[in-house]
């Protein structure tokens, strides 16, 4: 059994090592091709930094050390380096203790929005699964995202609509998601428009109709890189209709 001090002080220590051995110079030299700001990476493949994460936990676990507020303080110290790596191995950690989910943890997802999420990879590492798995348990936050609509920073805006994609994907809160669309319709951020856009696809797999005449309604505002989004899944007919100008 490894001891709490031993896991507590090392394990960060010790994936920062493992991250910094498995560069991969071809990965490395094509992170900044994926991002228009500048992001800091080691340069290792998404397949090895998806490994580190799941061992480490489960050596945590194994040692006793997995609870909801050990993980979180981990969280803490790995995304205060910036890499995008290790942001992906705290938010993917983060997914793993949702069934200890309460409602004071929203304001933990916040401060990791705010703080420490600054391009579209952490956004949506973070949102896509535990924030989504918060909102999905605890709806009234949703009335939280709909202020994140109002946020100067894009990536707060981005969050409030790619936090509902999975939930959406599942038939879940469609009049919420048409509410923030509405929020957002005509947002200048290329990223932010991409993002509510997305929601609005994953929301016509299970509502096609609705989200059709969402998209019908709202065309001659919605930017057309909104539109192209929300319409990927359409039948080809319904896609021409939604397209003519």
């Amino acid at each position: 059994m490894i001891k709490y001090k031993t896991v507590q002080t090392d394990v960060v220590s010790r994936i920062r090592k493992d991250l910094a051995g498995s560069v991969d110079e071809k990965t490395k030299n094509s992170c900044s091709r994926f991002f228009k700001e500048e992001v800091k990476c080691y340069g290792v493949k998404s397949s090895v930094v998806g490994k580190i994460a799941k061992d480490y936990f489960k050596e945590l676990k194994n040692a006793g050390q997995a609870d909801k507020k050990n993980i979180f303080f981990l969280c803490e110290e790995l995304l205060q380096s910036d890499y995008c790596e290790e942001a992906y191995i705290a938010f993917e950690w983060a997914y793993q203790v949702r069934a200890e989910y309460t409602e004071a943890d929203f304001s933990v997802f916040e401060h990791w929005v705010e703080n420490y999420v600054n391009n579209w990879a952490k956004c949506d590492t973070l949102c896509n699964h535990a924030v989504g798995s918060f909102i999905e348990k605890f709806p009234p936050y949703i009335e939280n995202l709909k202020l994140w609509t109002q946020s100067d920073n894009r990536w707060i805006r981005r969050a409030s609509a790619v936090t509902l994609v999975l939930p959406a994907r599942k038939g879940l809160f469609l009049p919420e998601i048409f509410e923030i669309s509405d929020l957002l319709l005509t947002d200048k951020d290329d990223l932010v428009r991409k993002g509510y856009g997305w929601m609005l696809k994953e929301a016509s797999k299970p509502h096609l109709q609705e989200v059709f005449d969402y998209v019908m309604k709202n065309k001659k505002e919605m930017p057309r890189t909104s539109l192209r989004y929300a319409i990927e899944k359409f039948p080809e007919d319904l896609r021409a209709k939604a397209m003519e100008k």
